[in-house]
């Protein structure tokens, strides 16, 4: 969809806006006429204009303070981070504020490519298992340094993601972070279904998430990783001998319905990746992140165990497909027993339909 607006910065740069290629519950994504790959987030209606305005102009600001030169220190560029204040030109009480950011799309792809099986076969058809926890790695590892520099996402979700072919992974939206600057805090807004911890999912609307929830969600993002695109929470609920109307992935969550805490709890479909394609120290890190009085592993934590995971030895090639990648601890190919139930997460041939 292509546009004709115009947005300018303080100092009267200005920028055209080409098509729209985004939206969410806040604003939307347009690209931008550059030679830098940029492009703008313009909200049009927020809660409180000034407050956004204030929240968008004080993280350009911090982009110069030592602790985010570092996050956003390397090549490709982790984070996409608010670069300079925007608004759409003209006068009158319509401009709509926003702001320019890195254009993640010239070195990323979607996330929810890696995790849907029919679009990683169509954009990452090389990728494997290995590449997953690759993935997971780095999603952990990035998470841990936000966490060290007092940064809380607090709307973790594949929406916010973006990966490449090798694992690597970048973050978007960081306007609805939590931090502080000075003595103000910039509290997190935004929460989103499936991926809330269950202390926020019972919490009042607004409630300001903390570290403790993005390692919640970062164990759903790295369950979903793992098992070939699976939340850990899906699946129709069971019990006492009967089925129960399927509410959402929260009230799993709030129930403690999850396959890997107690498999009569849901019924998934015979398709699914068997959940014994974990080995065994990821499998209780999920345990201890998803059960009611677990010890939620740390983004710090789930990178020293995917680390281990990715240790030479620690990776096993099928002998019947070579893109069936699998652990060691586990004697035969998970993936091969998924194919026998008719859907194959990682075809031998990538442009097979399962």
């Amino acid at each position: 969809m292509t546009v004709a607006l115009t947005v300018v910065s303080g100092n009267g740069r200005a920028w055209r806006l080409t098509e729209q290629i985004g939206s969410g519950s806040e604003g939307f994504v347009y690209g931008v006429e550059d030679t830098r790959p940029l492009v703008a987030k313009l909200v049009p209606d927020p809660p409180d204009p000034e407050a956004f305005r204030r929240r968008v102009a004080r993280l350009v600001r911090q982009r110069r303070e030592p602790r985010t030169v570092e996050l956003l220190s390397g090549t490709p560029v982790r984070l996409s981070w608010p670069l300079v204040p925007v608004r759409t030109a003209g006068g009158g009480p319509e401009r709509v504020d926003g702001y320019v950011m890195t254009d993640m799309r010239h070195a990323y792809q979607p996330f929810s490519h890696l995790l849907d099986p029919h679009a990683r076969r169509a954009h990452l058809p090389a990728a494997t298992w290995a590449t997953a926890l690759c993935a997971a790695l780095a999603l952990a590892r990035l998470l841990a340094r936000v966490h060290a520099e007092g940064y809380v996402v607090g709307d973790l979700k594949p929406d916010n993601l973006w990966v490449d072919e090798t694992g690597r992974i970048g973050m978007a939206d960081v306007d609805s972070w939590q931090f502080t600057d000075g003595r103000d805090t910039f509290a997190g807004r935004m929460r989103t279904p499936g991926y809330t911890a269950p202390e926020r999912i019972a919490a009042p609307a607004g409630a300001p998430p903390d570290s403790a929830s993005d390692d919640f969600a970062l164990a759903v993002l790295v369950h979903q990783l793992l098992v070939a695109g699976l939340h850990p929470f899906a699946g129709h609920p069971a019990g006492g001998g009967c089925l129960r109307d399927y509410t959402s992935y929260d009230d799993n969550v709030v129930h403690g319905r999850c396959r890997l805490l107690d498999r009569t709890s849901v019924l998934l479909p015979r398709s699914a990746p068997p959940a014994d394609l974990l080995p065994r120290p990821l499998a209780e890190g999920f345990r201890a992140a998803f059960a009611p009085a677990g010890r939620r592993p740390t983004a710090a934590g789930w990178a020293r165990s995917l680390a281990a995971e990715l240790a030479p030895g620690r990776l096993k090639v099928c002998a019947v497909n070579a893109r069936h990648v699998h652990t060691v601890e586990r004697p035969w190919c998970p993936w091969c027993d998924q194919a026998g139930q008719g859907f194959d997460s990682y075809p031998d041939d990538p442009r097979e339909d399962a």
